[in-house]
């Protein structure tokens, strides 16, 4: 697959070629190259993502751009255009930022690097003010994903992969939520995997944030929640005998208390690991609908004959790494508390 050729036109790359990046699950990605230089990166979005959350992403990067923050550019189109519409999808252009990264967290340091650079993000968007033209409502709303999975049990009880889909979702719906304290509302990237991150070739450091699509108004729970799943998990999300594994998680927290300085209250930062637990579950139960529904992630072909068998895989990886976080939940709070009292 390549771009369609009107999407290609209205960005002026009749003479680029195009590479496919295939580093996400949502969008279809490519490096178009003029002369074998890299020129602009464009991507296919998701069905999920209207047109207009272009507009939020370039508001938002013209604010963290020039306070140092790494983002992707939007580039419009040679008459103007945010994006452009082909047969039914959003297809827009970005600019092309050099760098790496990486599937997995294996090194702490890789993940105090990360951190660091979300601590400036969310220093630079702290008091920034904006309206968002396209949003979605209840993205990390937990209890409605668990509801959505315990509807789909009954729905799709005929289903040729209940019988194991349905013991991991009990499994799911029976682990105890823990309780989050009430937080501020903050403008969060939204999707912190470490994929979303560039780095330096050398790996020092963490330069630009990727994949802007998830901008949106929520709390620290739901963004370090979401970022330190991914971290923390070096066996990946399709990994078995997953766990937390501390080293990572300390030396994440250590770097985003670094550079975040005094931005976070006591409920927020008690909060950090408490999301970890809860973006875990839910993310578990989203992988279990999908399993069933068979329509929403994208899957590994190489590796599993089809996108259920690749789910199931997936929620099974996401609760053990949620009870994980509920066994070390003491051990964690107490790295938390005292990187943020240095």
């Amino acid at each position: 697959m390549v771009p369609p050729p009107e999407v290609i036109t209205a960005y002026g790359l009749e003479q680029a070629s195009f590479e496919p990046i295939d580093i996400g699950l949502i969008n279809r990605t490519f490096l178009a190259r003029v002369d074998g230089e890299p020129r602009l990166v464009l991507q296919r979005q998701h069905h999920t993502f209207h047109g207009e959350v272009n507009l939020d992403i370039e508001a938002i990067t013209a604010h963290l751009a020039p306070r140092g923050i790494g983002v992707p550019r939007l580039v419009r189109t040679d008459e103007g255009r945010a994006w452009v519409e082909h047969e039914g999808r959003a297809w827009r252009a970005l600019t092309h930022l050099q760098g790496v990264t990486v599937a997995r967290v294996e090194d702490p340091a890789l993940a105090h690097a990360a951190s660091a650079l979300v601590g400036r993000f969310h220093r630079a968007i702290d008091g920034f003010e904006h309206v968002f033209h396209f949003t979605r409502p209840g993205a990390h709303d937990t209890p409605a994903h668990l509801a959505r999975l315990r509807a789909a049990l009954d729905t799709f009880r005929d289903h040729p992969a209940i019988d194991e889909v349905r013991p991991i979702a009990e499994a799911i719906l029976t682990h105890p939520l823990p309780a989050i304290p009430e937080l501020p509302v903050r403008i969060i990237h939204g999707d912190l995997k470490i994929t979303n991150v560039l780095f330096d070739p050398s790996l020092s450091d963490a330069i630009a944030l990727l994949d802007l699509d998830t901008f949106q108004h929520a709390t620290i729970a739901v963004e370090l929640g979401d970022a330190l799943r991914s971290w923390c998990n070096p066996r990946g999300e399709s990994g078995e005998e997953v766990r937390v594994e501390v080293p990572i998680f300390e030396a994440a927290v250590l770097g985003y208390a670094e550079r975040s300085g005094h931005l976070l209250n006591a409920a927020e930062r008690e909060s950090i690991t408490l999301g970890l637990e809860t973006i875990a579950l839910e993310l578990s139960s989203r992988f279990a609908l999908d399993a069933l529904e068979d329509r929403y992630f994208a899957w590994d072909s190489a590796r599993f004959p089809s996108r259920t068998a690749h789910d199931i895989v997936r929620a099974r990886s996401q609760l053990a790494l949620a009870r994980s976080a509920q066994q070390l939940r003491g051990e964690l709070q107490a790295i938390v508390a005292r990187a943020f009292h240095r």
